[in-house]
Parts: C-alpha cells; sequence; structure tokens
C-alpha cells in the first residue's frame, strides 16, 4: 500500500495530503492505556493499537449517522480491512490518556482509506500513524460491493 501521509522522525512534518484533510469530516475519541493493554515491558502491545484504531473507525461510521449492525441488517453490506501500514513512532504506557483520530483520505466505489493517528492527550504528541484500505463487502458472500451512496456523500461532503 502507497502511503498518502509522511512524517519526520520528530513527527513535525506533514504531507500536503494529510493538510488537505483537515477540510473533511473527522473523529477522535478518548482512550485510556489499561494494564490489559500493556506489554511486559510497560508499554502497549503493538496489537491493541490497531484494536485502538478499530474503535476509531467504529465511532467515525457512527459519527457519520451510521451503526455496522444496522448496515447489516438494512443494507447487506460489512466492512473488512484489506491492508494497513503502520508507524510505530513511540510507545504508550500504562495509564495515559491517549486520542484516537480518524480521517477518510479517500474513497472508491467500494473503499476507504483511513487515515489514523494515536495521540498522547498531554503531550499532543503523535505515537502511532496507520493507513487502512478498508473494503465493503456483501454481508451474504463475502464479495466486494459498492458502497452505499448516504456514506459516500457523508464522507465526501
Amino acid at each position: 500500500m502507497k502511503k498518502i501521509y509522511s512524517a519526520d522522525k520528530n513527527n513535525n512534518t506533514v504531507s500536503q495530503s494529510e493538510q488537505a484533510i483537515n477540510n473533511k469530516y473527522s473523529s477522535s475519541i478518548d482512550v485510556r492505556v489499561y494494564y490489559e493493554d500493556t506489554d511486559s515491558g510497560g508499554v502497549v502491545y503493538y496489537a491493541n493499537y490497531l484494536k485502538f484504531i478499530e474503535r476509531g473507525r467504529s465511532e467515525y461510521l457512527r459519527q457519520l449517522g451510521f451503526e455496522q449492525d444496522d448496515l447489516v441488517a438494512d443494507k447487506g453490506i460489512i466492512f473488512a480491512v484489506k491492508s494497513l501500514s503502520a508507524d510505530y513512532l513511540s510507545p504508550a504506557k500504562f495509564n495515559e490518556k491517549l486520542q484516537v483520530k480518524t480521517y477518510a483520505l479517500k474513497t472508491n466505489k467500494a473503499s476507504i482509506v483511513f487515515l489514523h493517528k494515536i495521540v498522547n492527550s498531554e503531550q499532543n504528541k503523535v505515537l502511532f500513524k496507520a493507513q487502512v484500505l478498508v473494503a465493503c463487502l456483501s454481508a451474504k458472500n463475502f464479495k466486494p460491493c459498492a458502497l452505499p451512496l448516504e456514506i459516500l456523500e457523508k464522507i465526501n461532503g
């Protein structure tokens, strides 16, 4: 997957594509790091960042007015991660407050590319970034299908 964003080692540089998302709808959720989220070194276990961003995508859709269980029942669609690219920039630690920020970078007929950032709320420091390609699938046969027009309209404004 070609990354649309870039960051320098100090997390100060933002690409033009990422600047463009500031004009689009985004969502942010707060997450507290619990002991169960950490590894033996006291930092968030790498796979748990993916759980955090999954929550971010679910809340993004919810804030747009779409519940995923309703999309299955009413539209016959589900979403599945097709691919992702992740950058672990700095560790999150036990009891820290984090923000999971979610942006839709690009939509196609049957997919959405999301950008996620996990930020330490107190330091305003980006700890993790991921770009995730999510496919829209038929709930009956798990084959790609078109995104409902109302979802595309809400995301693209």
